[in-house]
């Protein structure tokens, strides 16, 4: 999803009557996804992202960054994306949760059947090549990737496969497989109608995923998870159903198509990241406060370690490195605060950091922001000083999520 700075850019000039402009330059041809043709029929404007033409937003009573954010907010009601320029990985092989751990952070082996967990792919520098939702599907694991990274990110699959010594087999699903994001208060229960009547929602944590049929279409998988801070689910499907399943969900009047400017805002509200943006293969996941991907102290992967880089993250006793950086949100300036954007101590004098990524809130209707600062600095409550269009502001480390998130918790 690193198709990213332009991205921001775009954003900051849209209006709810945008016209669309192409704001990420390739050579190469724009992938359409399967729901192509329904975007321009709901009236999205399309742009190019991470190798797809994808809407930014869509026009329309209820259309636009603005409307599109708030209403995944709003009680009752769910926002549909199409996030199919992800890449959806099938991993076979006897050894396929060993040679995972090779390549990520967390404890593959330690999933129970349905379990999924948030991951990082590190090189052996102990940066970020990418973040990715790895899922134990019981006869396989079921991982996703970026969408502008999934490429270099399966190159270094396979060479790190090519000198590993066991069974392990990467089936990529390629566009044949399409994926869909449900978000919002209203999610579980506008899925709920297109599921077969007998699942069980209540008890799903969120997670977990499974393969299920959809609308009585069979092949199709859905994972409690997203990328907004609300309840909310991953729904996978063939490519040649993807139309008729996102059709269903949208006759339901709570259910609305959403694009990626809403898909930016809600996600940095949540105190998310952005691969490319707040995340690199320069950034190490203590520097990003990821650590947690780890277990905490005195877990398995903390202390056996065997991943890529654990040497540059961890001591060998397991505890986090330390970095002279750490990301944090930041907030109280008067101004967006844009990717680039550099942050200074409270005189304003010494450049401590830089912002990654920064918008306008929605629901808090004042700008947030999320960077990098020196570690002393770092402490939330701390002043800074955001050099925005050569003029200072003030402002102050905080920290995240801006908006409290509201991830499904199974009754006790």
């Amino acid at each position: 999803m690193s198709a990213t700075r332009t991205l921001g850019v775009f954003l900051k000039r849209a209006s709810q009557k945008t016209t669309t402009r192409r704001f990420l330059a390739t050579s190469e041809p724009l992938v359409k996804t399967a729901l192509f043709d329904l975007h321009k029929e709901l009236g999205g404007d399309m742009v190019p992202f991470a190798g797809y033409e994808l809407p930014v937003l869509y026009n329309g009573e209820n259309g636009g960054v603005m409307k599109e954010h708030l209403w995944c907010r709003s009680d009752g009601k769910a926002s549909l994306f199409d996030v199919s320029h992800m890449g959806q990985i099938r991993w076979h092989g006897k050894d396929r949760a060993k040679f995972l751990e090779t390549l990520v952070v967390g404890d593959i082996a330690g999933l129970a059947p349905g379990q999924g967990c948030l991951s990082l792919v590190t090189n052996e520098n102990g940066g970020i090549i990418d973040d990715t939702v790895i899922t134990n599907a019981g006869d396989y694991i079921y991982m996703v990737v970026n969408g502008a990274t999934k490429f270099g990110d399966m190159k270094h699959f396979q060479e790190q496969m090519d000198a590993f010594n066991g069974e392990v087999c990467m089936d990529y699903l390629e566009d044949s497989m399409q994926l869909l994001a449900l978000q919002g208060p209203g999610a579980a229960e506008a899925i709920a109608k297109i599921l077969p009547s007998d699942f069980d929602l209540v008890h799903m944590s969120f997670m977990t995923g499974t393969d299920t049929t959809l609308d009585g279409i069979e092949g199709c998988r859905i994972t409690r998870c997203g990328y907004t801070g609300e309840d909310g689910f991953e729904i996978a499907m063939p490519a040649e159903h993807a139309v008729s399943i996102a059709s269903k969900l949208l006759e339901d009047p709570t259910v609305l198509p959403t694009g990626l400017g809403a898909r930016d805002s809600l996600r940095l509200e949540a105190g998310l990241c952005l691969y490319g943006n707040d995340l690199d293969e320069t950034t190490t996941p203590i520097e990003g406060v990821l650590g947690w991907t780890m277990g905490g102290p005195g877990s398995r992967r903390r202390t056996e370690q065997g991943f890529l880089g654990a040497d540059k993250i961890l001591t060998q006793e397991g505890k986090f490195q330390k970095v002279a950086r750490k990301r944090v949100g930041i907030k109280g300036m008067k101004a967006p605060a844009r990717g680039g954007v550099e942050v200074y101590d409270a005189s304003g004098e010494n450049k401590i950091g830089e912002v990654t990524s920064g918008t306008f809130s929605p629901t808090l209707k004042a700008p947030i922001a999320m960077g990098y600062v020196a570690t002393p600095s770092a402490k939330a409550g701390t002043e800074v000083m955001l050099k925005i269009r050569n003029k200072m502001q003030k402002a102050q480390v905080t920290k995240m999520p801006f908006v409290e998130t509201r991830y499904y918790r199974v009754p006790e």
